[in-house]
């Protein structure tokens, strides 16, 4: 299986070499991402205006403002990079030239984020239909913070995650353990767990033997939530099987949580925690407040809920400081990134709020 997503990639990857060259020199000179140090949100980018607005905490110094990461039209290149300083005091800019010569001027602005920020379509009201013909959250591909694992299951005519209509133009998420079929199974994949996460599906990383090699989780957020509440609505499938097909001797059951994170230089800390896996049918939507854990967990909490590839922030700056990132992730079944769990397995989760205290 990997070898026929191996050749099909370098078939589109060609195509759209011969394309680009075919058409001659591009005159794209687009800024499509742009990531800087103490962001609070996704920049806005209006391609129309050629403008950039970043969401800053209050009382960050706007004069030292870092690129952490900048992305342009394919060929283009700018007069600005990573570790570059942006004084955002009053309206920057950045030059970009595209591949024919010609150059773009577009301006970067700064506004003070709110000190009690929720996640952009955090009711999962909006959907838009993809160029594959299924639909993801968000407004657009462009500007959402949320990813699904469907660009990876669509290629075997899956969706794990899909919109549910609740009716009077209220929608939510629905995820559903599908089964992959006798071959995928052979190969070691035979479930696909519904997802919905903060952050991007990366279809250059597809791996069907790893389902979280393709995602790159999290997104920027500077708030400090004390609880986590949700709807949601559940109910595991009937028999709860492991990669191999063994029936295992506990039901199956979901996952919700969201983890406040410190990202500087390239290392990963975490500031705060919550998390809700459980597996009791759940018929009806229901509403459910989790209280966020700053600091490093105690020995009172289970080990899944704790980092594996980094630390905590540091007990005194666990009190004060402001995330960078908030990783939120659900999903109908808890271990489905090992391929284990009940086909059929069903969750729906709506009206996603970070609660504050007054």
């Amino acid at each position: 299986m990997k070898k026929y997503i191996s050749i099909f990639f370098i078939i589109v990857v060609a195509f759209a070499c011969v394309e680009e060259d075919f058409f001659g020199l591009s005159s794209a000179a687009n800024i499509t991402s742009l990531v800087v140090s103490n962001q609070a949100s996704n920049a806005v980018i209006k391609k129309n205006d050629r403008s950039v607005e970043l969401e800053i905490p209050a009382g960050v110094d706007l004069s030292g403002i870092t690129i952490q990461e900048i992305q342009l039209s394919s060929f283009a290149s700018s007069d600005k990079s990573i570790g570059d300083i942006l004084d955002l005091n009053d309206p920057n800019t950045i030059s970009v030239s595209a591949e024919d010569g010609s150059i773009a001027v577009w301006t970067i602005t700064a506004f003070v984020a709110s000190a009690t920020p929720q996640l952009d379509n955090g009711d999962l009201n909006l959907w838009y239909k993809t160029g594959s013909n299924y639909f993801e959250p968000g407004k657009d591909a462009a500007t959402t913070i949320w990813g699904t694992g469907n660009p990876g299951t669509q290629i075997l005519n899956k969706l794990a995650t899909i919109p549910e209509d609740l009716g009077n133009d209220n929608l939510a998420a629905k995820m559903i353990t599908l089964d992959n079929g006798s071959l995928a199974g052979a190969f070691g994949t035979p479930i696909s767990a519904g997802s919905i996460f903060t952050g991007k599906f990366n279809s250059d990383k597809i791996d069907p033997s790893n389902p979280q090699a393709a995602i790159e989780f999290g997104t920027p957020f500077s708030g400090r939530p004390a609880k986590l509440r949700f709807k949601f609505q559940y109910e595991a499938g009937p028999v709860n099987k492991d990669k191999n097909g063994n029936e295992l001797s506990y039901p199956d059951m979901f996952d919700i949580y969201a983890l406040l994170e410190v990202r500087f230089g390239g290392k990963t800390e975490r500031l705060a925690t919550a998390w809700y896996r459980n597996g009791d049918l759940q018929p009806d939507l229901t509403t459910i407040e989790i209280d966020f854990t700053y600091g490093e967990l105690d020995s009172s909490f289970p080990d899944y809920m704790r980092p594996v590839d980094h630390g905590f922030v540091s007990a005194d700056s666990a009190a004060f400081i402001l995330p960078t990132h908030i990783t939120f992730v659900a999903s109908s079944s808890y271990d489905g990134a090992n391929f284990a769990g009940a086909v059929g397995s069903t969750l729906i989760i709506d009206d996603v709020e970070m609660v504050y205290e007054e």
